[in-house]
This record gives C-alpha cells, structure tokens and sequence, in this order.
C-alpha cells in the first residue's frame, strides 16, 4: 500500500526492512522462591491488622469519630498489601509446590477465592464508611457491620494460619 503511494506522489521504492527474527523463549517464566521468613512476616501482618482493627472498633465505641477514618483507610491500605503479598509470593509459590496434590491444591484454592470475597467485603465496609462518615446516628450501623467484618477476619486468620499456612514447605 504505501509503495503505491510513493509512486503515485514520484518517490523512490522504500529500502527494504530487514524484519529481526522473534525468538520465544523455552526457560519458564520465574516463579517465586522459598523464603523461610515469609509465614513470620504474613502472621505479623495478622496481629498489626488485628491490631488496627480494635483501635477501630474502640475509637468508634468512645465516640471519637474523627480518628475512625484515617484508620480504615490505614487498615485496607495495610491489608491490600498483604494481599497482594499472599497472592505474589504465598499462594503462587504453594500453588506450584502442590502440582499432583488434589486436595491440598483445591484447599489452598478455596482459601483464595473465600479471602478475596473477604478482602471485597472489607473494602465495601471501608468505602461506606469514608463516603459517610461516622458519627451519632450511624454509630450503631457502624458498630454492627465492624462486628461483622471482624468476625470474619478472626475466623479467616485462624484457619489460614492453622491449615493453610503449613502448606508452606520447601520443595
């Protein structure tokens, strides 16, 4: 197209393109590695979110409104990032160590789609709560969906830490 082009507006031919040869790489993409700190640094992120979470939850209950916002959007920044490093250099790597184990492999995956239902929840209650902030007449709301959430959090932890996180073994 473009050769006809030239010679309708009287230029000479394009030189022709020497095209560089595409070679697909046969080395497997990188997977992660083990690191013998990473079950230590994950639970760590636990307690801090724990942590976080009840000063939440008492700041709310003592009425002091004006520090409930900063700290919700302190606890979903801190808990995507643990998420992010769950998915990156926990579940991945489990994921490959697992190859052949069946029930172990459909354990660690139910575990993944349950956190992310958790992890969706926790944003929404975040979002509502920084959309509108709290205050007297949204107190109560507040308290019962923080009530709720940390439920599931507390329960998430302890079965993650006891049956999932085991999974974590050299291979």
């Amino acid at each position: 197209m473009l050769e006809l082009l030239r010679k309708i507006i009287g230029q000479p031919p394009a030189p022709p393109v020497e095209r560089p040869v595409v070679r697909l790489s046969t080395t497997p993409s990188r997977t992660p590695s083990f690191d013998s700190r990473l079950i230590d640094v994950l639970k760590q992120d636990h307690a801090d979110l724990v942590d976080l979470f009840q000063q939440i939850g008492l700041c709310a209950e003592q009425r002091r409104y004006a520090e409930v916002a900063p700290m919700l959007l302190a606890f979903k920044t801190r808990l995507e990032s643990h998420l992010i490093a769950e998915n990156v250099r926990f579940y991945n790597y489990v994921e490959r160590s697992l190859d052949g184990d069946e029930e172990n492999y459909a354990l660690m995956r139910s575990f993944r789609r349950e956190m992310n239902g958790i992890a969706r929840g926790v944003v929404d209650f975040v979002k509502a709560y920084q959309q509108h902030p709290l205050d007297d007449d949204s107190r109560q709301a507040f308290l019962r969906d923080y009530r709720q959430i940390g439920g599931l959090l507390t329960q998430r932890i302890e079965r993650e830490e006891s049956s999932l996180y085991p999974l974590y073994q050299p291979i």
